[in-house]
């Protein structure tokens, strides 16, 4: 499958109206996190909320990044996740906690986004 990009909005969530675009979000349903620029969640106003959390990168380098609290929007899906202060050279991620929130998923074929069906609940 080819790698599927997604432009979003990001919104502080303790101000709603602190919101910018964030372009060329890559899609990794293997990544747990969403990961954006640290100057962009900074301009919005969102805090860190967790200090040096530790990552393994795919290299196997363990690093460290801080965590904040976001809503994310793409296309006609929006949740409130935390995500990664992404430093330099960190690409931009949109994980899979992020598609769990939207209630979507990946449509190989069609190459976007999509509705995962309904939630489950008790």
């Amino acid at each position: 499958m080819r790698i599927l990009y997604v432009d979003g909005i990001i919104e502080n969530v303790r101000k709603p109206r602190n919101i910018t675009n964030v372009e060329r979000l890559m899609v990794d349903t293997g990544a747990e996190y969403t990961w954006v620029p640290e100057d962009i969640l900074k301009t919005i106003g969102v805090q860190v909320s967790k200090k040096d959390v530790p990552f393994l990168m795919a290299n196997g380098q363990p690093i460290t990044r801080d965590i904040g609290y976001a809503i994310i929007r793409v296309e006609e899906f929006e949740t409130v996740d935390e995500v990664v202060f992404a430093k330099k050279g960190d690409l931009k991620l949109l994980g899979s906690r992020t598609l769990e929130g939207f209630a979507a998923m990946v449509d190989p074929r069609r190459k976007k986004l999509v509705a995962s069906g309904p939630i489950l609940a008790a």
